[in-house]
């Protein structure tokens, strides 16, 4: 059974970093995936709320303010549908900052498997207190 849900595991992450290719940020570009009884329930990659401009970046090249991570956008997604995040999976390709930590815990959410891990990790600290399975997907053959 572990064999089959790493497969999983491996193509649904496959599938994020396509989906972050969507986003319009030059910094990074990253990718969510809320799966529940193997159903892809929503999407998201990070980038501006709808109707503001696409650009995600400052003149410094910082990023700004206003920009959504790909996984508040996601849960956000689920929140205006009839679906429900409980006891679901978070497929992300950069592991969750301390917000959206918050948002995924508060949400349902029962597992987050991630590729890459971001320079803070206060938001896997804070799921990994709260209970969620955390689960670090190193060998893909992305970049």
């Amino acid at each position: 059974m572990k064999k089959k849900q790493e497969k999983y595991d491996q193509a649904y992450m496959k599938m994020a970093h396509e989906w972050g290719k969507l986003s319009h940020c030059e910094r990074k570009k990253v990718g969510a995936l809320i799966v529940k009884d193997r159903m892809i329930i929503s999407d998201g990659f990070n980038g501006a709320p709808t109707g503001f401009d696409n650009c995600c970046e400052d003149e410094e090249g910082n990023t700004k303010w206003h920009v959504l991570h790909a996984e508040a956008n996601a849960i956000l997604k689920v929140a205006s549908s009839t679906q429900s995040c409980k006891k679901a999976t978070l497929y992300i390709t950069l592991s969750p900052c301390k917000e959206c930590s918050k948002l995924i815990h508060q949400s349902g959410i029962k597992r987050v498997v991630y590729q890459y891990a971001y320079k803070d990790t206060s938001g896997l600290k804070f799921l990994e207190k709260a209970g969620v399975e955390l689960t670090h997907l190193k060998n893909t053959n992305e970049k």
